[in-house]
């Protein structure tokens, strides 16, 4: 099964495309900001990482970079 990690500051954007990506059958991960989202990727290596742009704490380009 594809996992997908989900980063997005804003609960109900994120929580919406997880939904919808379980119920096309992906394994998916949650972060609220790019600090928690390099944490988990380095952890569970998805196959594919979805992420907001402009988030507090590290925004996705600052994300990008250290990954």
């Amino acid at each position: 099964m594809q996992r997908i990690l989900v980063i997005d500051d804003e609960a109900i954007f994120r929580e919406a495309t997880t939904f919808a990506l379980q119920r096309k059958g992906f394994e998916t991960l949650e972060a609220a900001d790019g600090v928690e989202g390099a944490e988990i990727a380095r952890r569970a290596l998805p196959d594919l990482i979805i992420c907001d742009v402009n988030m507090e704490r590290m925004d996705g380009y600052a994300l990008l970079e250290q990954l």
